[in-house]
């Protein structure tokens, strides 16, 4: 959520970068700031007529005092219309204050000024990109079909027993993704992550605090039993760790990974983006997140994205980095890097990490301040796919296969599988 302070001292600013985002968001960005004046004269009206609630009281003692009966009287008539009027404008100050969060929460994060223009991925930059070869897709099976054959993973069943989009992995599939994710942890302990394991369901503060409440309500699984959402990343609890508090500089940067499954309807997906393992609406991942002040954000940001690249390379697969346009970005993100493995069978980048700086807006929402000298400041909030599984599988499968069928399991997972093929 955007500070409204910052939305009066930069309302021009704002609304510009507000437009990368391919939205209009000048009739909002003046809402909030008309509710805000509105409520910036009911507090001081409020605060006026309490002032004079207790002059009242002073002068109603003084008349008790002095045995002025009628005076103390007349004195108590004004009380009570003061103390209705106050009422009355409690009231409505909670009702201006109710409208201006609304207004908002509705309001996306402003991109950082280093964003691109653009609409839509096809407008994304690409600022890295491996040295490794892209692999034609000539005489290879995309993921689907090899790991099919080679019983690695089950579709079907997977179908059969919870739907598309839910697959069992099986036999050395199943120990390829326990590979992986212990692989991505140790890799992250090294880079001095804390590891945690965070709880699978969420409420609804802890989904509003990272933003994905209310703008991916639809994409969400909820339990309307317990009222609580599973979460879509291990971004969500871990980051709201810290929610509602107040840190020592000392502390930061705090830099927190966690493994979760994370579950997403991905409504209206279709077609040839969602075959195989493209697109799932349960899969594991390893996620890395970082709290930091605010002037080291985004030299954070770049540390993190060369990070995720390491690993990448690290698994012998082709990739690239691409900063996303505005108008691809998430509503909460201030900047976002997508890290995207070539896939040779599908001739196609697969998405595998996204890497994004918040900036304010989710500690606004957390009310996650630290301590800087006398005063505090809200905290600047970071965090990265370090890595989704499923695309990896997919790009490892599709890389490393061999002309007998076999997989070649990369040099830094051999140790994990206690063998060279799959």
């Amino acid at each position: 959520m955007i500070e409204i302070q910052r939305l009066r001292t930069q309302t021009d600013q704002i609304i510009k970068a507000l437009a990368k985002k391919d939205i209009d968001p000048a009739p909002l960005v003046e809402q909030a700031i008309a509710y805000d004046t509105e409520r910036r004269s009911l507090q001081t009206t409020l605060q006026n007529q309490r002032a004079s609630l207790n002059d009242l009281s002073r002068q109603i003692g003084q008349a008790l005092k002095e045995k002025d009966s009628l005076r103390a009287d007349t004195l108590r008539q004004q009380t009570q219309a003061l103390k209705d009027s106050i009422q009355q404008l409690e009231k409505q100050l909670q009702e201006v204050e109710a409208k201006l969060e609304e207004v908002l929460i509705r309001l996306p994060n402003p991109p950082h000024d280093s964003v691109p223009e653009g609409r839509s991925a096809a407008e994304n930059v690409v600022v890295f990109q491996s040295e490794r070869p892209l692999l034609s897709a000539e005489g290879r099976l995309p993921h689907w079909e090899i790991a099919e054959k080679r019983g690695l993973i089950d579709f079907a069943r997977g179908a059969k027993v919870s739907g598309s989009g839910f697959p069992f992995y099986v036999g050395d599939g199943a120990k390829l993704q326990r590979a992986l994710i212990q692989f991505f942890l140790d890799e992250a302990e090294k880079a001095g992550y804390l590891e945690m394991e965070p709880p699978f369901l969420v409420n609804t503060d802890t989904a509003f605090g990272t933003g994905q409440l209310p703008d991916k309500d639809a994409q969400m699984y909820y339990v309307p039993l317990d009222e609580l959402y599973l979460i879509p990343t291990a971004e969500v609890p871990l980051t709201n760790y810290y929610r509602d508090e107040i840190l020592e500089e000392a502390q930061l940067p705090i830099k927190l990974c966690g493994y979760s499954p994370c579950f997403r309807r991905e409504a209206g997906s279709y077609g040839k983006d969602v075959r195989g393992l493209n697109r799932l609406h349960q899969f594991d991942k390893v996620e890395i997140v970082q709290i930091v002040q605010p002037e080291r954000s985004y030299e954070v940001l770049e540390a993190m994205r060369e990070y995720v690249q390491g690993l990448v390379d690290k698994l012998e697969l082709a990739y690239r980095t691409v900063l996303l346009c505005g108008g691809d970005m998430s509503f909460a993100s201030a900047k976002t890097y997508d890290v995207e493995a070539w896939s040779p069978a599908q001739q196609r980048w697969l998405e595998v990490s996204s890497v994004s700086n918040f900036e304010t807006f989710q500690s606004y929402r957390m009310k996650l301040r630290y301590r800087k000298g006398k005063s505090t400041e809200l905290v600047h909030t970071l965090n990265g796919s370090a890595l989704a599984l499923p695309r990896i599988v997919a790009a490892l499968l599709e890389t490393h296969q061999m002309p007998d069928g076999r997989i070649r399991v990369p040099a830094v997972l051999q140790p994990y599988l206690q063998k060279a093929y799959l």
